[in-house]
């Protein structure tokens, strides 16, 4: 098609608009409008702000509101080159959302003043696509992620259009290499689209980018081989960028309904190449072309503040008035500083503005998951380690309803291992999403599907926040040991939800729920390179406000905690259970009620009276497991002595309520550890932590704490306790040596202990598998082990005992 002059003109009126009140908010204090020379006061002193690729976000931004008004398009706008942040504030304050959502930024002289100040000042906003900033679910600040971002957002938004503008710096990102292969995943029936827009303007901070610098049928073939059609615009006269852009846009959105209209008519898809768009322009485009006799646009000098002297520097003062009024200000701004009606002319209406679209806000679509009581799926329990379950596979059994009963909205996200963590019941009532091609021998595979499933931590990570970020809900599913990998994408998360809890008109999103299994300690074959609790640590230095971890020693307290983080708002939710056969502690009430506290006592386990000798404490399944057996060999080797069992499920329940809004108070903390007492604390992750988060409590000298320092191979259950010291034995050794009054009369007992260690040792060496006493051992009231049990005949649900694959 041919664009016509004044359709040219409307989009080029807005380019300037954007352009000129993105330098502004670089560089200036006062003097919004240019109504005399520009003076020292009126610059800010810091100058911070990034200017190379702006422009670019500006022209997209540009076009996309053209079709959005001309067919109608329902789209958002994602800015993979996130530090272009002034692009997308001054696109919100253009269509006027932004003055809507602050009022005190008003579209005249006055908000503009105000809007240019804020803008990396303190007190004001950051300089990057923020939460602050309407339109906004991708900040952008860290690149690598905006095409994850993107498709999670189109799943299950049918009419949606995501543009995602990629950086051809991110483009070198490991993350965003990986993410080119969500289009397998979209199913044009039920999902939207997304457009990627990858912006080559050939600079990274200092250097040039790689897709820049190979031969451009070399990229070109790249980007077709990740099942794109690519549709190049190229050039640096603005107008005639323009017709190409204008023409590229029509052509890759008439691509996108041709793909939607053929896969909905018919109810089925053959795999098509998704438009995309390359858009060659200079990096820092329309700016100053030489600064001092040195080229600046095209080069890597345009990346943040092209003129860096403006305060000082009475020439580089000039050179920018001269810049921002190569804009012709007077024709896009009235007298009073707001936009002209033909600058305005281009902007969406109401919601279809992309900075007021309900998708980049995500808490205004949010509706509440339907959720199962969880009692319906609660397993019995006649009494504590009577009976034996794989904690998730009951748990996947709970998610057969969640999925059913919540088709459009719920999603299952995980690197290739639905099936191995045991949450594969879900395939009774839903497959795995793939648009690739599907062959007889593949099981649960289908062109829909809400289970998503690749082998990069990264796109699932950014799938799932895309999703929840356009009000959905997900689980997030993964190997405790790799989740590590997406540590930096969780950071950003968190300071999101962190930041959008002081933002009133954003309404809260559902919470990031995570999964963690395959644990630590249950890694009986793939070995040391499986074995990492770490990401406890990770997540617990993030703002109290927004991060809960659980610790479920079972299979009820699993369900509920569950039930409980998937009805959650606006939290980071790590979870961390075993999919390994293990045995049922508490009954449904019970779990519920232990859940509800977070800590409490356990008084089937105890035998104190109100007045312990020492607390056994444990937060974890193994931990519960090995401390529990160590409080059965007390029983039988020290009966006289007083210990009470406390178990931990919510972990930041061991933080002061100063701390955590989850913290215990002092007296409720006293209550259950005491103050004097000896403390042996059985931990899932790394010891440190536990006496971190009780830091400044009364009796905090009095914790002894065992977990993963560090030690692990390819061994057994026990063995891989042993290594750690978290085994029962050692448990029954770390009493011994802290309770004063047992003194020398327990130095035989001791010795056994040691003894005892030993010989599972060796036992394991000789047989490849664990002690019998170890193996076969289950909780009595006297601690000696029942008759005639096996494991191999009383695990109650499912019969895999194998380690994970």
């Amino acid at each position: 098609m041919t664009l016509a002059e004044p359709d040219l003109d409307r989009i080029d009126r807005w380019f300037r608009a954007a352009n000129y009140l993105s330098v502004g908010q670089i560089y200036l204090l006062d003097n919004p409008l240019l109504e005399r020379a520009l003076e020292p006061e009126d610059i800010k002193p810091r100058l911070l702000g990034h200017w190379g690729t702006t422009p670019g976000l500006n022209l997209v931004y540009a076009h996309l509101n053209r079709l959005i008004r001309e067919r109608d398009v329902d789209a958002i706008f994602l800015a993979g080159p996130g530090h272009g942040g002034p692009a997308a504030v001054a696109n919100a304050w253009l269509e006027g959302t932004y003055s809507e959502v602050y009022p005190h930024i008003s579209r005249d002289a006055e908000g503009m003043q105000r809007l240019f100040r804020q803008f990396s000042f303190p007190g004001g906003i950051p300089s990057h696509v923020a939460p602050e900033t309407p339109g906004s679910i991708h900040e952008g600040g860290e690149l690598g992620y905006v095409l994850s971002h993107a498709y999670g957002a189109a799943f299950d938004n049918p009419d949606l259009l995501v543009t995602a503008v990629v950086g051809d710096g991110e483009f070198e990102t490991g993350p965003l290499a990986a993410s080119w292969h969500a289009n397998k995943f979209v199913d044009p029936v039920r999902d939207g689209a997304v457009l990627p827009v990858l912006h080559l303007n050939g600079y990274k901070i200092a250097n040039p980018t790689v897709p820049a610098r190979i031969p451009r049928e070399e990229l070109l073939s790249l980007l077709r081989g990740y099942g794109h059609e690519v549709l190049t615009v190229e050039g640096d006269d603005v107008r005639d960028v323009h017709r190409q852009l204008a023409d590229a846009m029509e052509t890759a959105h008439d691509r996108i309904r041709s793909i939607q209209a053929a896969a909905r008519e018919s109810g089925t898809y053959d795999w098509q190449p998704w438009p995309m768009i390359l858009l060659v322009t200079p990096k820092g485009w329309t700016g100053p072309r030489e600064v001092d006799g040195v080229r600046v646009e095209g080069t890597w000098r345009a990346h943040q503040v092209p003129l860096g002297a403006t305060r000082d520097n009475d020439a580089h003062r000039a050179q920018l008035q001269e810049w921002m009024e190569s804009y012709r200000p007077e024709e896009l701004f009235d007298e009073q500083g707001a936009p002209r009606p033909d600058v305005l002319e281009l902007a969406p209406r109401g919601v279809r503005r992309m900075s007021a679209n309900p998708h980049a806000n995500g808490g205004l679509l949010r509706r509440p998951l339907r959720l199962p009581d969880f009692r319906d799926h609660a397993v019995e329990v006649k009494e504590p380690g009577g009976s034996i379950h794989e904690p998730t596979r009951v748990f996947g059994q709970y998610l057969v309803d969640v999925v059913r009963d919540n088709p459009t909205n719920f999603r299952i996200f995980g690197p290739d291992e639905t099936a191995s963590n045991r949450l594969d019941p879900v395939y009774e009532v839903t497959d795995k999403a793939f648009a690739g091609e599907i062959r007889e021998v593949d099981e649960h595979l289908a062109r829909h599907g809400r289970v998503l499933e690749i082998l990069s931590e990264h796109t699932c990570q950014g799938w799932a926040e895309g999703y929840l970020l356009t009000g959905r809900h997900a689980l997030f599913s993964c190997y405790e040991a790799f989740i590590h990998i997406i540590d930096s994408m969780l950071n950003q998360h968190a300071k999101w939800l962190k930041t959008t809890r002081d933002i009133g008109w954003r309404p809260p999103v559902s919470s990031l729920n995570y999964l963690l299994t395959s644990h630590v300690w249950r890694q009986d074959h793939n070995g040391f390179s499986h074995q990492d609790p770490g990401f406890i640590d990770h997540v617990v230095n993030k703002k109290s406000s927004v991060v809960r971890v659980y610790l479920p020693p079972d299979t009820n307290t699993l369900l509920s905690t569950m039930q409980h983080c998937l009805a959650s708002q606006h939290y980071v939710n790590v979870v961390v259970s075993g999919k390994q056969p293990g045995f049922d502690w508490l009954g449904a009430d019970e779990a519920d009620l232990h859940c509800a506290r977070g800590a409490g006592i356990w008084d089937w386990a105890s035998n104190d009276d109100g007045d312990p000798d020492v607390v056994i404490a444990a937060a974890g399944d193994v931990p519960t497991l090995e401390a529990l057996a160590a409080v059965s060999l007390i029983r039988e080797h020290l009966p006289e002595l007083r210990v009470r069992f406390v178990n931990v499920v919510d972990l930041m329940k061991l933080q002061s309520e100063s701390e955590h809004p989850h913290g215990m108070p002092d007296r409720e903390f006293d209550g259950l550890f005491t103050t004097d007492k000896p403390v042996v604390f059985a931990y899932h992750g790394y010891p440190w932590l536990i006496h971190r988060l009780i830091y400044r409590r009364t009796g905090e000298d009095n914790f002894h704490v065992r977990g993963y320092k560090e030690e692990g191979t390819t061994t057994t259950p026990f063995d891989m306790a042993m290594m750690n010291d978290l085994d029962r034995y050692h448990l029954v050794m770390d009493v011994i040596d802290r309770v004063p009054s047992l003194g020398r009369a327990a130095a035989g007992t001791r010795q056994l202990m040691v003894d005892t260690r030993r010989r599972a040792r060796q036992w394991t060496r000789d047989h490849g598998e664990d002690l019998p006493e170890v193996r076969d051992w289950r909780w009595t009231e006297s601690g000696e082990p029942r008759k005639g049990w096996s494991p191999s005949v009383d695990v109650a649900v499912g019969t895999d005992t194998s380690a994970d694959s």
